[in-house]
């Protein structure tokens, strides 16, 4: 499968899964609130297995799976005496993981939310005990879903993630329906109450991961269990995952001091839900641009790094960082100038839109140095190199913890803010460290001119997202329709996004962008498949 086509089908099903993401948010925000007790109590819970699933997709497996199943694919067997172990071998690690985890609920939720009230930890704990099983589901999903993209099989992983979005849109309209809405207070809440919200929380992970191990078979993968793991080469795979084992520990820890400071301002601020709803906006444009493009990138960096091809692995790197610039340096200024009705989609009130659009403005100022640090960290990966990462992530950790201390000082309506500011001021610092190293490791990486790519981007989008900002203003502003319900948040995003991208556009084409039109036809081919 080319890249074209592999970007087009990922992008169409990232689409779908955000689309339909964003609809899940909605109706939970609907059920339980944004800004208040008992939607934090839920976020920190449910935050708990997705915590383990982003360190297991950005550091096992994209670190060491990934590279080692692309070899494996282009044995003569194509990899179906080693997939089968893989697969038992994550399955005992991830069941055994979330069996300690259970035994271990209430420890981790103080340890997340240590500043809750104890009601506040009590009901965190309940809906902690539904969402802790999605550990192993996630772990799963991710394991056998970045197992088919090392093979080329990008569509399955890329599209069931909408049937979790359906069961759970299912589940909480259901609550809505025999609860009622906004039960943001911590009175009232029953163990029926609980059970609906967190486990149709997992039951969504368990109906995609279902959905993935359809996928699995009919790649002709033998799905059974296979123990005979001696001198299949998870020795040598476990040195690299020591490294990787090292990222998820650094991680995890300024993690836990994030959401300990953030948790303080539970309550009447900006808190736990705002700071996932918001990167779950954060998520879209990522997911979409980042992830759909970037996959396939990896791929074929992976291979030809296989192959020594160094020269074709520094062309990949530079034709990846400009694709991605000329969309997502766009993507961020259209959802900056439409952080108030955006954040409107995901509040039950206009005020609580106010409190969370500091938070969303945040985050996307990371959008295109995180992009392209997804392509420079995935190239060490491609080298089977994880030490490295370790060590910048390291670096990354430590300032996230000491910037979080600090901001921890300004006052709670800011704190989730200046957090989340903190979040992205130490990944730019982590991409330019992540740069030098690989430069070190395989030379000139050539980037020059992708670099002045990112800044002509930037130039255009800067008065473009100025345009954007206008239309909000036009609109009536904080005072305007656009906050006043969430359909109308959704179409005054829609508005401002359209305009941006409009002037966006018309400036690239006066100044004759060379990537500009590379761009349009990759659009136009995602669109004709």
């Amino acid at each position: 499968m080319n890249l074209a086509r592999a970007s087009s089908l990922i992008a169409a099903g990232t689409l779908v899964s955000r689309l339909t993401g964003l609809v899940r948010t909605i109706v939970l925000v609907s059920a339980i609130g944004a800004i208040g007790a008992a939607s934090d109590a839920f976020g920190v819970a449910n935050q708990l297995p997705n915590t383990v699933l982003t360190l297991i997709s950005t550091g096992l497996l994209t670190g060491v799976i990934v590279p080692r199943v692309v070899a494996v694919s282009a044995q003569a067997d194509e990899g179906r005496a080693f997939l089968p172990k893989l697969l038992t071998v994550g399955a005992t690690i991830l069941l055994t993981a979330t069996a300690v985890s259970m035994l271990l609920a209430p420890a981790l939720i103080w340890v997340f939310a240590g500043t809750f009230s104890e009601a506040q930890r009590a009901l965190a704990t309940a809906f902690a005990y539904w969402c802790l099983p999605q550990i192993f589901f996630y772990g799963m999903f991710a394991l056998m879903g970045e197992s088919l993209n090392a093979r080329r099989m990008f569509t399955p992983y890329a599209w069931a993630p909408v049937v979790n979005n359906l069961v759970s849109i299912a589940g909480f309209a259901a609550f809505i329906a025999i609860y009622g809405s906004d039960r943001n207070q911590l009175d009232g809440w029953g163990p029926e109450m609980i059970a609906l919200v967190g486990g149709t929380a997992t039951l969504g992970i368990v109906a995609q991961t279902v959905v993935l191990t359809i996928a699995w078979r009919r790649s002709g993968i033998p799905l059974r269990p296979d123990f005979r793991w001696r001198g299949a080469g998870f020795g040598d795979m476990g040195g690299l995952a020591t490294w990787t084992f090292g990222m998820v520990l650094v991680t995890l820890g300024a993690g836990i001091v994030q959401q300990r400071t953030i948790a303080v301002a539970s309550g009447d601020n900006a808190s736990v839900a705002v700071w996932q709803n918001a990167w779950l906006v954060y998520m879209v444009p990522y997911a979409l641009i980042v992830l759909s493009i970037g996959t396939p990138y990896f791929t074929r960096i992976a291979e030809h790094a296989a192959a020594a091809r160094h020269r074709e692995v520094r062309d990949d790197i530079g034709a990846a960082i400009r694709t991605l610039g000329l969309f997502v340096v766009i993507a961020a200024a259209a959802l900056i100038a439409a952080a108030a009705p955006a954040s409107r989609i995901f509040t039950n009130q206009a005020s609580d839109a106010e409190l969370a659009a500091p938070v969303l403005v945040a985050f996307l100022l990371s959008l295109t140095p995180m992009a392209v640090l997804f392509i420079v960290q995935r190239t060490f990966y491609a080298y089977g190199d994880t030490r490295t990462p370790f060590w910048f992530t390291l670096v990354q950790g430590v300032l996230v913890v000491a910037l979080t201390l600090v901001a921890a000082l300004v006052p709670r309506e800011y704190l989730t803010a200046a957090v989340a500011a903190a979040q992205t001021l130490c990944g730019v610092i982590e991409l330019m460290l992540a740069v030098w190293l690989l430069r070190r490791k395989i030379g000139p990486l050539g980037l020059r001119g992708p670099l002045l790519g990112l800044v002509r981007f930037t130039m255009a989008a800067i008065p473009s997202g100025v345009v954007g900002y206008g239309v909000y203003l036009w609109a009536g502003g904080p005072e305007g329709w656009m906050l006043q319900d969430k359909l109308f948040g959704a179409l005054g995003t829609f508005l401002i996004c359209a305009a941006s991208g409009a002037v966006y556009l018309a400036l690239l084409a006066v100044v004759r962008t060379p990537e500009l039109s590379s761009a349009v036809a990759l659009v136009r081919a995602k669109l004709s498949r």
